[in-house]
């Protein structure tokens, strides 16, 4: 263990004692960038599985985007899609056919060659998912038939309609190209780490699974994206990732100097970071808005009034002002106003708690002599589990629920980490409310959030749980299936903009905010870049003297 390292975790047993800050370090100013060091970056979460189509989970996704390249980059600045690990594309005219030249001389870390053929099996992989093995279908892939590959160099997908979203997916976390050895591998063996072998500027060095992972700079690295300043092996020798769930710890550490870099910064310690001259980054993630959903095929919530109702009895304003900063947008539609085919439909999402009653009062859900909503022997009465990943998500679920408590409905809010989360969510009649939010930047996102087969987060029959007895919208359906599948861009635009309409005409969700991704780093760590929805690359990064 470094001198550091060794600091640190004396600093972290102290900091978890105490909640005592200690000065911060500043940098000396930062001038041409330095090769070596390692970088010492807190992360709220333990990875869960390192399978690349499920990098959505952030603390997956922020160790994918160290480890694995992708045959695009895309722009986090333009979103335009650019080359990386493929120089170059060509799509036919109904998006069924896309055929990539892929850059020479790429091998992932075991030495195995990033061929046309690699990437034809990742593709294959990816569409379609490996029952056997099983590992699941990209939510971002839609309509995978199969690939081809042309000669060694080129390769060519065929989809069995058209997918104008692939080239987009082709750049995002859940697309980082692994060898075969880390494909031949079930799905529960790839929450270790040390078994995800992939092209990137880093490679996994040791890991204690759920406590702490080191990653290596990989020497021989030279095919970064291709406009990309700054080419070859990365500046940095090693990151150093440690899990440390209390917020006031991570923050500790890191204006002790005992700490480079963190994620999940608290909207409420911005200020304190900011005063010692520490940065805060704040990257949109562009997709799906923080929300409160509902789950219709509880009886509860299954009348259009109610859920109505609920969202006009839900003050988002007052969610982010009184817990949030700037960094975190009122939401004026179900997804961010940076998205892709955004819509303002801020006008539906009004606060008015007078409509708010009277839709109660028209849907027969009167109040009782306890003060709560009450129709035909049952109370109004509804269960939420927080959402860890999401910030304050357990302040925001309180607070929404004393918002509807003031028209008698009752929103109970459990743990997140609790034991019968995972099974109870699947299940409406159990959780008939949860939070929700995805990030992607293209419109797609909207059919990876509400799509049966995909998040299913309104939980329909025929989607992922097998407690649900009847709801199922297919007109929703249908116009998520036209949204994977239009390639002419102001009518697949058009559609993006109708779902948004429908989505809140039904009242299925209820948007809160425009979720960022929060960091915070040292004055001396330059060089942090985010790709298009907010997970860090540190291929560039460098520490200054300090």
């Amino acid at each position: 263990m470094t001198t550091k390292l060794k600091r640190l975790a004396l600093t972290l047993a102290t900091l978890s004692a105490s909640g005592f800050f200690l000065p911060g370090a500043f940098a000396q100013g930062a001038g041409d960038p330095i090769k070596g060091g390692t970088l010492i970056y807190l992360e709220q979460q333990a990875h869960t599985n390192l399978y690349p189509p499920a990098g959505g989970f952030y603390p997956n996704g922020g160790i994918l985007n160290q480890i694995t390249d992708k045959l695009t980059y895309q722009n986090p600045k333009t979103l335009e899609i650019e080359p990386w690990i493929a120089e170059s594309w060509t799509v036919n005219a109904d998006a069924t056919e896309y055929t990539f030249k892929i850059r020479p001389g790429v091998t992932f870390s075991d030495g195995t060659p990033l061929d046309a053929a690699a990437v034809a099996k990742n593709y294959d992989v990816f569409g379609l998912g490996n029952k056997e093995l099983k590992q699941p279908v990209s939510e971002v892939i839609n309509n995978y038939a199969r690939s081809a590959v042309i000669d060694p160099l080129t390769v060519k997908f065929y989809f069995k309609k058209p997918s104008p979203g692939f080239l987009q997916g082709t750049s995002v976390i859940g697309s980082g190209l692994v060898a075969a050895s880390t494909l031949a591998l079930p799905f529960e063996q790839l929450g270790d780490a040390t078994k995800i072998i992939g092209s990137g500027p880093f490679v996994v060095d040791s890991e204690t699974i759920g406590k702490e992972l080191n990653l290596k700079a990989r020497e021989e690295y030279a095919w970064g994206p291709a406009k990309l300043e700054h080419q070859g092996r990365p500046y940095l020798d090693g990151i150093t990732y440690i899990i440390t769930g209390e917020d006031s710890v991570r923050i500790g550490a890191l204006l002790a100097g005992q700490a480079d870099f963190i994620r999940q910064v608290q909207a409420y310690d911005e200020k304190q970071v900011e005063a010692q001259d520490y940065q805060i980054y704040a990257p949109s993630t562009r997709g799906v808005n923080n929300s409160v959903v509902f789950r219709p095929d509880n009886p509860l919530v299954a009348d259009v009034r109610v859920r109505k109702a609920l969202l006009h009895a839900t003050d988002a304003k007052e969610v982010v002002t009184t817990l949030f900063s700037a960094n975190y947008p009122q939401a004026t539609s179900i997804i961010a106003s940076t998205a892709l085919g955004y819509r303002d439909i801020s006008a539906k999402l009004s606060f008015d708690p007078g409509k708010a009653k009277a839709l109660l009062d028209e849907a027969g859900w009167t109040v009782g002599a306890n003060g709560l909503r009450q129709k035909d022997g049952k109370e109004l009465v509804l269960t939420a589990y927080e959402s860890l990943p999401q910030p304050q998500n357990k302040e925001t679920l309180q607070l929404v629920a004393q918002q509807w408590g003031k028209l008698g409905v009752k929103l109970t809010v459990l743990a997140g980490d609790s034991g019968s989360r995972i099974v109870d969510d699947l299940d409406p009649l159990k959780t008939p409310v949860s939070p929700a939010m995805v990030g992607r930047a293209d419109p797609d996102v909207i059919k990876s959030q509400y799509y049966p087969k995909n998040r299913d987060v309104l939980r329909q029959k025929g989607g992922q749980s097998d407690k649900v007895q009847s709801f199922a919208d297919d007109k929703l359906n249908g116009l998520l299936e036209a949204l994977a599948s239009e390639p002419d861009r102001e009518k697949r635009l058009a559609i993006a903009g109708e779902v948004q309409d429908y989505v809140v005409d039904q009242a299925y969700a209820i948007p809160i905010f425009e979720e960022p991704q929060a960091f915070a780093g040292a004055p001396y760590v330059q060089g942090v870049a985010f790709e298009a929805v907010g997970r860090p690359s540190f291929y560039s990064t460098w520490l200054a003297e300090h």
